[in-house]
């Protein structure tokens, strides 16, 4: 478990916060490239901090946990460090910086020829088998293969995250990883042994003897794990690493939980886009597969595939059980009640100097549109604020009522007048959607907003429109419906709500 204690030397500090720093770059599909073009540096800088070639810096973590989103989990590891320099005082000169440990033995090399993975949801534990066929190469016996298990429960959560990590880390005996060379069990060591990330030799070896892969010799290897879906959140990553001829991916699911996948790629030159081709499904035997492949994917993509379950929450003593309001909108991605920045004023974005920031932001947030209004009906229209799905930034879009109206966008709203003529309604919120709550509005607001070029323009809202933009704007300043109740008027149970999805009326 991560602690604010100095680490035993300032070596283990290094590893520690570049493992932090591959975790985290891992989970959010950024390139080494990608990420030193975000945080203006060298590729290179990249490669030698995750490698512990370089020392860590107090510029490079800061940058880092920024662009990486990692709810300071890569600023702690910099205190680590830091704390290790100074308890051990004024070091030696410095020796030459090690080299990270080989994939395999020198003058070695792997071809993938089939990587193929299948993950399975069974009572609310995620089974994962990872099978691959090995072919060396090169012109040296192979003794292990490296191997890497991250999770992050609350994708666009971090500090959530690392929150639950650091009080319940990932453990070895939950994990129960068995690995396999044909016929033979296969012993493994820890690489890098953190919370939510583990980084793992499997060796071509047991307690009865070794098996090498040698030159010009093909093998299957297979390794397995279970993770609960308390610390595996939607999501599942395969990230190139070897040169591979095949790459096939299949989700099972329980047919009951309703679930529905799609999937992103990303590359050393692009950030992510859609799948190239699609994700297939079949029903067989009260399961649904979907599956997907790939030939010759390039070094270094990633593939993504994500989930939501319609229906249910889970399994539990072989029984589905409903599926909260809110635990659905927390499985899709929408930061809930208790997360710091929904209580932290948004930035506004410096237009049109900030233009391509602000773009990527609205493009998120129709993203998450989509997912949520497929998987619930809004009878009064709808609204969502960027930190609601974790970006601290002052936009946020509505959704009107009718829903052949196009969606409105607010960036850097603010209200300039409002009328003395209120009247009070239900409201709902993504962030804490099993309750509704009675909240006085004006009738009609005045908000001045931007464009992307900078200008500023005023639009009136009048009545149903005037709720949902004054709820959103709400958001963007740290406040919620509940702030804005009448003194000892209380929320009520979404099962008592008599008006779900139908439209307010005047």
């Amino acid at each position: 478990m991560a602690t604010d204690s100095a680490p035993s030397s300032i070596e283990q500090a290094v590893e520690a916060f570049a493992a932090e720093v591959a975790y985290w770059r891992d989970v959010r599909g950024k390139s080494q490239r990608k990420l030193a073009e975000a945080m203006g540096f060298d590729p290179s800088y990249i490669s030698h901090i995750e490698s512990g070639r370089h020392r860590p810096t107090e510029d490079f973590a800061r940058r880092a946990d920024d662009v990486l989103n990692a709810g300071k989990a890569i600023w702690r590891r910099w205190r680590e460090y830091d704390a290790a320099r100074r308890h051990q005082g004024p070091q030696p000169p410095a020796r030459e910086p090690r080299s990270p440990e080989p994939l395999t033995a020198p003058g070695a090399s792997l071809l993938v020829e089939h990587d193929d993975a299948e993950l399975r949801y069974v009572g609310g534990v995620y089974h994962l088998t990872m099978r691959r066929r090995l072919v060396n190469v090169g012109c040296e016996p192979i003794s292990r293969f490296l191997m890497r298990i991250s999770v992050d429960r609350y994708p666009g959560e971090p500090e959530r995250s690392n929150q639950l990590y650091r009080a319940h880390p990932l453990t070895w005996q939950e994990l129960g990883l068995t690995a396999w060379c044909g016929g033979e069990a296969m012993a493994w060591k820890a690489m890098h042994d953190r919370d939510a990330f583990k980084e793992i030799w499997l060796l071509f070896e047991n307690d009865d003897g070794r098996f090498p892969l040698y030159p010009g010799e093909t093998t299957w290897i297979q390794y397995a794990y279970t993770v609960g879906d308390d610390k595996w959140g939607p999501w599942f990553q395969r990230a190139v690493r070897l040169p591979t001829a095949h790459l096939s991916v299949r989700l099972v699911f329980p047919a009951e939980l309703e679930p529905v996948v799609w999937g992103t790629e990303t590359s050393m030159t692009a950030e992510s886009v859609p799948l190239r081709t699609a994700i297939s499904k079949q029903d067989e035997a009260g399961e649904q597969v979907f599956a997907w492949t790939t030939d010759d994917p390039p070094l270094h993509a990633r593939y993504r595939l994500e989930w939501r379950f319609r229906s249910a929450a889970r399994t539990e003593g072989g029984n589905v059980t409903a599926m909260r309001p809110s635990r659905r909108m927390r499985n899709l991605g929408i930061v809930q009640d208790g997360a710091p920045i929904l209580r932290q004023a948004a930035s506004p974005f410096d237009l049109p100097r900030e233009a391509d920031a602000a773009r990527a932001a609205v493009d998120r947030l129709f993203a998450f549109l989509e997912r949520i209004t497929a998987v619930h009906v809004f009878g009064k229209g709808m609204g969502l604020a960027a930190p609601q799905i974790g970006i601290g930034r002052a936009v946020a879009i509505v959704q009107p009522a009718d829903h052949t109206a196009e969606p409105i966008v607010l960036l850097n709203p603010r209200i300039v007048g409002q009328s003395e003529d209120t009247d009070e309604r239900y409201e709902g919120c993504l962030s804490f959607f099993d309750v509704r709550g009675m909240v006085p509005r004006p009738l009609r607001l005045d908000v001045e907003h931007t464009s992307l070029t900078g200008e500023r323009r005023t639009t009136t809202f009048e009545r149903a429109l005037a709720r949902l933009v004054a709820h959103e704007i709400d958001h963007l300043h740290g406040h919620l419906y509940t702030d804005r109740m009448r003194p000892g008027v209380q929320t009520i149970p979404i099962e008592e709500y008599p008006g779900a999805g139908t439209a307010w009326t005047y």
